[in-house]
């Protein structure tokens, strides 16, 4: 099992540095400078495992991210069918939007089509 998991990760590490880098993009694209802290993930720092899917019955590879005392900040999923989901937590006020929270940085799609968006919250006034 141990053999499979390393596998499927090196199988995967150009597509998940990939949507790494491009979570990375968005946040810096918000306005977020170096200053606050938010790093962007990095696949090889995240906790892999692979899970079977209950539908499919495939062998999906998830990883975690987390901050120092094992506080999850972020996930990826690399599907059977080729797709994926990521979810990279940002949680600070948006830095030009001041009526709006950034939550996370979701991405999905394909290994050929990554899409990015940013998860915003109304600050109540």
């Amino acid at each position: 099992m141990i053999l499979a998991l390393e596998q499927q990760i090196a199988a995967k590490r150009d597509f998940g540095t990939a949507v790494c880098r491009r979570i990375g993009e968005n946040i810096a694209k918000l306005g977020f400078s170096t200053q606050t802290n938010i790093n962007p993930p990095n696949f090889d720092a995240a906790e892999f495992s692979l899970v079977t899917d209950p539908f499919t019955q495939s062998q999906d590879l998830v990883g975690y991210w987390y901050k120092p005392g094992k506080q999850r900040i972020g996930q990826i999923k690399f599907h059977g069918d080729g797709s994926f989901y990521a979810e990279y937590d940002v949680v600070q006020p948006h830095p030009s939007k001041k009526h709006f929270f950034v939550e996370a940085i979701n991405a999905w799609g394909q290994q050929d089509n990554i899409k990015t968006e940013a998860k915003l919250l109304d600050i109540p006034q």
